[in-house]
C-alpha cells in the first residue's frame, strides 16, 4: 500500500489547524468562559432524561405484561428516547468543544 504524500499530510494538517481556528473564531465568543459548576446541571439534565427512558421502559413491561404495548405506548417510550439521545448529543459536542480547546474554561 503507497504511503501517504508528504504533502497530503502537510494539506490535512493545515486543515485540521483552519478548522479548529474557525471552530474557536465561532464558538469561543457564542458561550462564555465555562467551569465545573456550569456543568452540574447539564451532567443532572441528562440523568433525568436517561431515568425517564429507563423508568418509561420499565413501567411498560409492568403494564403491557404479556401483551403487546399500545401504539401510544411506544410513542411516549420513543419521544423519552429522542429527549436523551438529543441531550447526550449536546453533552457530546461541548465536551467536543471544550477537548479541542473552542472554549474557555477557567478553575473553580
Amino acid at each position: 500500500m503507497p504511503q501517504p504524500n508528504l504533502d497530503h499530510n502537510r494539506l490535512l494538517l493545515e486543515i485540521e489547524k483552519i478548522t479548529r481556528q474557525h471552530n474557536r473564531d465561532v464558538i469561543n465568543p457564542m458561550i462564555a468562559e465555562l467551569c465545573i459548576n456550569d456543568l452540574h446541571p447539564l451532567k443532572e439534565l441528562l440523568a433525568r432524561a436517561r431515568g425517564d427512558y429507563i423508568k418509561e421502559f420499565l413501567d411498560l413491561a409492568k403494564v403491557a405484561g404479556n401483551g403487546s404495548p399500545s401504539i401510544e405506548q411506544i410513542d411516549k417510550l420513543h419521544k423519552l428516547r429522542l429527549t436523551f439521545e438529543e441531550l447526550l448529543a449536546a453533552m457530546q459536542a461541548l465536551e467536543d468543544a471544550i477537548e479541542r480547546g473552542y472554549l474557555d474554561v477557567k478553575g473553580d
